[in-house]
């Protein structure tokens, strides 16, 4: 890998790592990959009306909705574990999982509540919470928000009410 494909990455559920020498159109600077990397995660206003949280973990960055989409957790101070193969956040408030890459909540199912022992498995709810896109462009870390209409649970703690992260 070449200095300038190691310092241009681009990581999200949305895109591969690919080439860039400057941030895409509609990005928004929230930091350094040094600083994030060592704080392992960070929370940023985005364009003044979204609360991110980027993460660092296991050599890549995400980033989601700050607030879980059951109830509003802080999902900051949730816990990276892996279920079924998929790194996931969980919530600390009701210890609901959401994948890091796409957004999506789990649950574990029972097979046939009848048969003894219970077998359980990993089902996904669908897409729940917001997922950005992140670019890293020559050490700096750009998030561009996901702009799909479609309504996405996560969406709900996203007004005034809910902000704890304030304009920088």
């Amino acid at each position: 890998m070449s200095s300038e494909e190691e310092n241009s990455q681009t990581s999200s559920s949305f895109s591969s790592p690919s080439l860039l020498s400057s941030p895409p159109p509609a990005s928004h600077y929230v930091g350094k990959k040094e600083d994030i990397v060592k704080a392992g995660r960070v929370t940023k206003l985005v364009n003044g009306c979204r609360d991110v949280l980027v993460l660092y973990h296991e050599g890549q960055l995400y980033a989601m909705d700050l607030r879980c989409y059951h109830s509003g957790g802080a999902l900051q101070h949730g816990d990276i574990e892996e279920f079924n193969g998929r790194l996931c956040i969980v919530c600390p408030w009701h210890k609901y999982k959401i994948t890091l890459a796409e957004g999506e909540g789990l649950y574990q199912a029972v097979g046939d509540p009848l048969a003894k022992p219970l077998k359980t498995h990993w089902r996904s709810k669908g897409v729940k919470q917001r997922i950005h896109k992140v670019t890293e462009v020559n050490g700096n870390v750009y998030v561009t928000l996901n702009d799909s209409s479609e309504a996405i649970e996560s969406d709900t703690y996203q007004t005034e009410r809910y902000r704890t992260v304030k304009a920088q």
